[in-house]
């Protein structure tokens, strides 16, 4: 997997170091993550050039599809590269209309990981993230299984994603975390503390919703900053969130190979002081905003 960019240094991710920019499998399935791609070669050109790029981590799951992104996964790139590693979750479940189930039982985790291992072609999954529903969820009965299937040897290494602080240290008592994604952005930064302590814990912290929910006056300070960059929003809000703390991992999602270019280069691109003080406008402009 050759690399023409920095990719943002590298950092752990469990048994294994990998680039921090990444790729999210998500957008290669269907309409509202369901039924299959709009152009199945186009998914499997983006997948073999982000390899190409240097990634060298891919962020998926089963129920993107269902079962669909896993099986373009592995026709695009199995047998997969030496070093190459994939993440994918557990938790939820689709209907046959697309709908977002949890999915929680032993049995319901425990078929789960094997379909991931039967549909990317792997006989042990590199990193299993735990979808957490909610504030209120208990997080012992479900990581108490997957750490039973580690055990085994299906899985590598264990993660956990929508967590609270709580919620994150309960899980830490049941077993070994190596990573955590949440929703983290320039506008919500409610996990600042927690990805500053998982820094010091040397554990991966891995952002979702790099550009969600911003609001109007926020995207134009983005956009302002990215023009006086000759970059794109998008690449601002990546390159801003690589240099916020050396743990945060990057899997920002496209199907297309120009966008999945442009993505890449983000990882290059060095925030100077004065950007990075008008960026932590957009935190103070999230706080100004009236509750609705």
């Amino acid at each position: 997997m050759a690399s023409t960019h920095s990719l943002g240094g590298s950092f752990a991710l469990g048994g294994a170091a990998v680039n921090r920019m990444g790729y999210g499998a998500m957008q290669l399935a269907g309409k509202g993550v369901f039924g299959p791609p709009r152009d199945h070669d186009a998914a499997l050109a983006v997948l073999r050039e982000a390899l190409a790029q240097g990634v060298d981590h891919i962020d998926t799951s089963d129920f993107y599809g269902p079962h669909i992104t896993n099986q373009i996964i592995k026709e695009a790139l199995h047998p997969y590269p030496d070093g190459l590693t994939i993440v994918t979750k557990v938790g939820a479940r689709r209907d046959d209309k697309g709908a977002w189930l949890p999915a929680f039982s032993a049995e319901e985790l425990t078929s789960a990981v094997h379909d991931n291992l039967r549909n990317l072609g792997l006989e042990r999954i590199d990193v299993v993230n735990m979808r957490i529903m909610g504030p209120d969820h208990d997080v012992e009965p479900p990581l108490t299984v997957l750490a039973g299937l580690q055990q085994q040897g299906l899985i590598r290494d264990l993660g956990v994603s929508t967590v609270t602080p709580e919620q994150l240290a309960r899980a830490r008592s049941i077993a070994t975390i190596v990573c955590v994604q949440n929703h983290y952005n320039l506008a919500h930064r409610d996990d600042d503390a927690m990805i500053d302590g998982l820094a010091q814990d040397g554990i991966a912290y891995v952002p979702y919703f790099p550009l969600g929910g911003f609001w109007p006056l926020q995207e134009a300070t983005l956009g302002e900053v990215a023009a006086s960059l000759d970059a794109t929003p998008m690449q601002v809000a990546l390159a801003w969130l690589l240099q916020r703390a050396p743990n945060i991992l990057l899997i920002p999602g496209t199907s297309s190979v120009a966008h999945l270019r442009e993505n890449v280069k983000a990882a290059s691109l060095e925030l100077p002081a004065e950007a990075l003080e008008k960026l932590d406008m957009i935190e103070r402009q999230e706080q100004a905003v009236p509750a609705h």
